[in-house]
């Protein structure tokens, strides 16, 4: 770490008015951030209602599947472009009213799709991209925030990440549920009124909490804010991790089905349990990861963690497609779940750790990095599989994760010398 960042870390350690130094447990730390948890979980329902109904939504709509479906890239298109141009701000006001505009946003956009034209369908795809651009780093700036040793920012951080993986994991049957009854529309309105108690409660909390967080706030200017960030030992390096690994992870999922389907002739049903597996293996490993490197007495460096997630992520996805049967396939998915699942929870930490003051300019860069990150996974992984199928596929994943590897192995070897 850089002298700066260090410098950065000690000021921040002596705010204030924020929580003790140690890392409360998970059910202690989740009594005291709940509001801000249930908010990340929300922050990935509307387009899982969107992806789930996507048939009906398109019906009502008057067109296409493929039209209707292309318009989620409009969503990580306003991602990309709100979390880079707004993402000093972050350092610069209350995260947790950046968190409840984000979350009335989101209501306001969800309401825009129950319409069911496609125009306000569009629009919501623009401004649901936009919403979870700024809550998802805000939510957890607050929450690191909201303590003083790096272990605790790090952990609480971590607890919003593992959120939203549980979420990924248990929406869509809490979404289908309820919609045999009201439909995809009262989704999103349940949404929308969801999204607005959250964002009241947020602001309340707001008024009461501490008037000197442990992150700070930062003085910098715009621009100097991301200068300041380019100094700091890491940043970059880590930023290029969470892309990568993001690229190839999303990717990897987007095809999973058609790669299920063909090797091994599971049908839709049989797959929901192979999906379930996934989501199941990535929320174990975040939230074990991020609390085994943010423990207190832990003796393991997040960036060996974050190396060897990488490393068994990169083997298991060329072993996943080159799987010789089932079992293996199931073994080498639920490895992948893990692997990525490490390497998003050290990314996380280390990021909170290193940036201080800063953090919230750094999660904002690296959420906009991912969004990006789903795009181009899916787009390279198209292109692989069109050249020379599944085989295709292994090379371009491959890839994308061996260079997620390279840049940990800096990481470590710098961090390693450093120590030294």
């Amino acid at each position: 770490m850089s002298t700066g960042g260090s410098t950065t870390a000690a000021r921040d350690a002596e705010a204030p008015g924020a929580v003790d130094d140690a890392v409360p447990g998970d059910l202690r730390m989740s009594a005291t951030l709940w509001p801000l948890m249930l908010a990340s979980a929300l922050g990935l329902v509307p387009f899982t209602v969107f992806s789930t109904f996507l048939v009906p939504i398109s019906e009502d709509a008057g067109t296409s599947v493929a039209v209707m479906g292309g318009l989620r890239g409009l969503g990580g298109l306003a991602a990309l472009l709100v979390g880079t141009a707004l993402a000093p701000l972050l350092d610069r006001v209350s995260t947790t009213s950046v968190a409840a505009g984000s979350l009335l946003l989101l209501a306001a956009s969800s309401l825009l799709a129950a319409m069911g034209e496609l125009l306000a369908l569009a629009g919501f795809c623009l401004l649901i991209g936009a919403a979870t651009a700024m809550l998802t780093p805000a939510l957890m700036t607050a929450a690191a925030d909201h303590y003083t040793s790096q272990q605790a920012a790090g952990r609480a951080a971590t607890l919003m990440t593992a959120t939203q993986s549980l979420t990924a994991m248990l929406a869509a049957p809490l979404i289908s549920l309820p919609a045999l009854v009201w439909g995809w529309r009262g989704d999103l309105v349940a949404v929308a009124a969801i999204g607005i108690l959250l964002a009241v409660i947020l602001v309340r909390r707001g008024r009461t909490s501490p008037s000197a967080p442990g992150g700070g706030k930062s003085a910098l200017g715009y621009r100097a804010s991301f200068r300041a960030l380019s100094s700091i030992s890491g940043v970059f390096p880590l930023l290029l991790v969470a892309f990568l690994r993001t690229a190839a992870f999303m990717g990897y999922l987007a095809y999973l089905a058609a790669f299920y389907e063909q090797r091994f002739a599971l049908t839709p049903t049989v797959f929901a349990f192979v999906w379930t597996l996934s989501g199941a293996s990535f929320f174990v490993g975040n939230l074990v990861i991020g609390r085994v490197v943010n423990s207190g007495h832990s003796r393991v460096a997040p960036e060996r963690m974050l190396l060897a997630g990488t490393v068994a992520a990169l083997c298991a996805v060329v072993g996943f497609y080159f799987s010789p049967g089932l079992a293996v396939a199931l073994v080498c998915t639920s490895v992948l779940g893990l692997g990525h699942a490490t390497v998003a929870a050290c990314v996380t930490t280390l990021l909170v750790r290193r940036c201080g003051s800063l953090r919230g300019s750094a999660l904002s860069l690296n959420a906009a990095g991912m969004s990006l990150g789903v795009f181009v996974g899916s787009a390279a992984g198209g292109v692989g599989l069109a050249l020379a199928g599944f085989a295709g596929m292994a090379v371009v994943f491959g890839v994308l994760t061996g260079g997620a590897v390279v840049a940990s192995l800096l990481l470590t070897r710098r961090a390693e010398v450093t120590a030294a």
